[in-house]
């Protein structure tokens, strides 16, 4: 026999605690919804205060359930909107998400209309189709300012409700519930809850349901640890990589941004690297000072650089994956061309871009940039800042993957990469310090090696009573060069005998003994800039300080000269090529002559005071660097247009007040001097000048053997020992390609050095002779060869016919 239902209802009426326990069990929707043969969509829970309890429990083991199983937090949100709805009657449900750009807060549409029949599908708002507010605008943007909950029971009576989006989807707000969703003090997101079909308004009680507290904060929390672990394996790897390239920036970033790749959830990423030139070279400068050029008015970094990116390096990482390196990259490449890295570099902010297509700031290609179809969508620019608060580089990540905006996760994730890769530098910069130091020390041993300094008693002999003349003399050779006519000038600056002597004769010694660019040709250079300087009237433009340190820089300007060029330091992995960019032999004479000026013992400019030795300096080392032949097309333009101009006065003594006050101009002659007093043995003597032209091609040839022999190149003609008999066609070309200009243009400046310019001209004539006649025999004997072999094919014909 069965129980009875009056039996039961006795027994539970006779056990109350038992009958509390076995309905907190037994009671959920399923048991109602089949007692009551409704589908559980069509019943009103919310009438069981226990059973909302239950569901409420409920929701909050699914949400976890959820979150252990599904990594897309937007789809876990989504489920406790939906069961929020069910649970307070609303009618939908909206998540806006707080985020940043350019500094300015704003809430963005992520989830819309979430009913408690809705799909995912229907519900996720594509980046291209969110809708905005800003803080200052509708109730949700006053939440988020105030980080207030409210409860507003009719929106027609609140001053911060606005209508635009019932305009936009055709729908009536009557009633809200807005909660922000906090981390600490920092605003992450709102819920928003719309129109209770069940009453007038939401209810004290609907604003206590926990889960739309308890469960957004869990789904924040969680997504800041998968952020967080994502942010500490990217850096992890990077360390990994940058500790492992110390010598180049370059490399540093590259492998560093290679192997986080994955980690950066983008379909492309584009790192411009900044030039560090913070000065211009001197002969840069002076087609600006001389108006040929408009001053640069371009962007600049805030440290005062102009932006130039002298490299970029493009990651592609949809489709196949690419790297492109491109050096000098145009001003139209596809990262460039909207001229955001350019604004970041020069305002060091950080830009995201939401919506590029719509963009009216900056011009962000619209249509594919390549056969893949690839459009730009949005993007995210930060700067790369080194620890001197420098910028270095610009990076910029294009396309989240996902679809969606760059938000404000990944924004504190690249910036802590390139945070971090901009510290980093700090390593490459102390790495190239030691390595200049290094550089620096071996120079300076080899110097101290080869060069021995004056003693006391090395210069007792030449030291005279009266500074009027003195000898320098030559060690080996004991030719003595009169130099009376300079000690005029260091007269005027009471200089010690002992001094000026130590050191013309330490300059001397600092010539090495090789083929030219010994001391005899230092001496001759540091002599022809005192003849232009008198005889060539050129004096009356300069000072006599400025004068001295011309006349100085002349003796110097080839001192430790090693007898092979420039190339030659590059090809052969010299620590000069590696410490010197540029000009490479033309500053170790610079720095050789400042190193031996340094010492009190040789300084023949210790009377000046600090602001007249920085000028003298200054001219040393635009005088010395201006012998640089790779620079002379740089400048001869522009004294050609100084030359011009001096025929335009008639009174020469305006031209020549003018001419003194004009620094840059003064300048330009200046270099140009040192130019002509460098090539002045081709203006000798036929005689004398022959002879040097066999010294200056035996040093060259000696550099031909040195690359035939330990570079194991083939050198160019002029140092090929082989082709020797071409000398006098190379230096007729040597002569109308860069010689001739200089003293013709000198004498049309100043009529007192035409006579180097005579003297030139005779020498062309004598090697022209010589050319002809090397050309002469050369002609003759093909024309010998090509008779013989014209005999040759006759007599072969003739044996072939009998």
């Amino acid at each position: 026999m069965g129980v009875q239902k009056e039996d039961v209802e006795k027994f539970l009426n006779g056990n109350p605690d038992f009958a509390k326990k076995y309905f907190a069990k037994k009671m959920n929707t399923s048991t109602i919804s089949k007692v009551s043969g409704l589908p559980e969509k069509q019943i009103d829970f919310s009438q069981f205060q226990e059973l909302s309890q239950i569901e409420e429990s409920k929701i909050m083991y699914d949400l976890i359930k959820d979150m252990q199983e599904n990594i897309n937090m937007e789809k876990v949100v989504f489920k406790i909107l939906r069961r929020i709805s069910a649970l307070i009657h609303a009618d939908r449900c909206s998540l806006f998400m707080y985020r940043q750009r350019n500094g300015v807060g704003e809430l963005a549409t992520r989830l819309f209309n979430v009913s408690k029949e809705s799909e995912f599908d229907d519900c996720i708002v594509p980046p291209d189709s969110e809708i905005v507010y800003p803080l200052d605008m509708g109730i949700v943007g006053n939440v988020a300012l105030t980080k207030k909950s409210v409860n507003v029971k009719n929106v027609k009576e609140n001053q911060h409700f606005s209508s635009f989006v019932d305009e936009l989807t055709d729908y009536e707000t009557r009633n809200i519930l807005a909660t922000p969703i906090l981390n600490g003090k920092d605003m992450v997101a709102v819920v928003m809850a719309v129109n209770k079909t069940t009453g007038p308004h939401f209810t004290a009680e609907d604003e206590d349901v926990s889960p739309n507290h308890k469960s957004t904060r869990i789904y924040h929390l969680s997504y800041l640890h998968s952020c967080e672990t994502r942010k500490g394996q990217l850096l992890l790897w990077s360390a990994n990589k940058v500790f492992e390239e110390l010598t180049d920036i370059e490399r540093q970033f590259h492998k560093a941004l290679y192997t986080v790749r994955a980690y950066l959830n983008c379909d492309r990423y584009s790192v411009g690297l900044l030039d560090m030139t913070k000065e211009k070279e001197f002969f840069d400068i002076w087609p600006v000072l001389m108006g040929e050029q408009p001053p640069y008015s371009g962007p600049v970094t805030p440290d005062g650089r102009e932006v130039n990116f002298y490299k970029v390096i493009d990651y592609i990482l949809h489709g196949k994956e690419d790297i492109k390196v491109i050096p000098n990259p145009p001003a139209d490449h596809w990262a460039l061309s909207s001229g955001l890295p350019t604004y970041v570099a020069e305002s060091g902010f950080i830009c995201n871009i939401m919506n590029a297509g719509a963009d009216e700031t900056f011009d962000f290609q619209k249509e594919p940039l390549d056969s893949s179809g690839w459009t730009i969508k949005n993007v995210l620019s930060l700067p790369i800042v080194n620890k001197k608060e420098e910028i270095v580089g610009v990076a910029t990540f294009y396309n989240r993957k996902d679809g969606k905006p760059f938000d404000d996760q990944d924004e504190q994730l690249m910036e802590a990469l390139t945070q971090f890769l901009g510290w980093s530098a700090l390593n490459t910069d102390t790495y190239d310090k030691m390595n200049k130091l290094e550089n620096r020390k071996d120079i300076a041993q080899d110097m101290v090696l080869y060069h021995v300094k004056c003693r006391d008693d090395e210069i007792q002999n030449i030291l005279v009573k009266k500074l009027d003349i003195f000898h320098i003399c030559n060690a080996d050779k004991h030719k003595c060069a009169s130099l009376s006519s300079v000690c005029e000038q260091f007269n005027d600056l009471l200089l010690s005998s002992q001094v000026l002597v130590r050191f013309m004769y330490s300059v001397s010694k600092g010539y090495r003994r090789i083929t030219y660019h010994n001391w005899r040709h230092g001496f001759n250079v540091g002599q022809t800039m005192f003849t232009l300087l008198t005889t060539g009237m050129l004096k009356r433009y300069y000072t006599d300080l400025e004068v001295m340190a011309m006349i100085t820089a002349g003796f110097l300007h080839d001192i430790d000269h090693r007898g092979t060029n420039n190339l030659y330091q590059v090809k052969s992995g010299n620590p000069l090529a590696k410490l010197h960019g540029s000009s490479i032999l033309e500053r170790h004479h610079l720095e050789f002559g400042k190193f031996l000026l340094a010492d009190e013992t040789l300084n023949i400019y210790q009377n000046l005071n600090r602001r007249q030795v920085d000028h003298v300096i200054h001219l040393m080392d635009i005088a010395i660097i201006a012998t640089d032949l790779a620079l002379y097309f740089k400048k001869r333009t522009m004294f050609q247009k100084i030359v011009d101009l001096s025929h335009t006065y008639e009174d020469e003594k305006k031209w020549v007040d003018f001419m003194s006050l004009e620094t840059t101009r003064k300048e330009i002659v200046m270099a140009m001097m040192m130019t002509a007093c460098d090539l002045s043995a081709i203006t000798k003597p036929w005689e004398v000048q022959s002879k040097v032209a066999l010294s200056v091609a035996a040093e060259f040839w000696e550099q031909g053997d040195l690359e035939r022999t330990v570079l194991e190149q083939q050198p160019i003609p002029m140092m090929d020992r082989t082709k020797s008999a071409e000398l006098p066609k190379l230096q007729c070309g040597f002569i109308d390609f860069v010689c001739t200009f200089v003293y013709k243009e000198f004498s049309r400046f100043h009529p007192q050095i035409q006579p180097m310019l005579d003297g030139i001209i005779n020498n062309r004539k004598e090697w022209n002779a010589k050319k002809e006649e090397y050309e002469a025999k050369l002609k003759a004997i093909e024309e010998e060869k090509a008779a013989k072999e014209a005999a040759a094919a006759s007599k072969g014909r003739t044996c072939s016919v009998c």
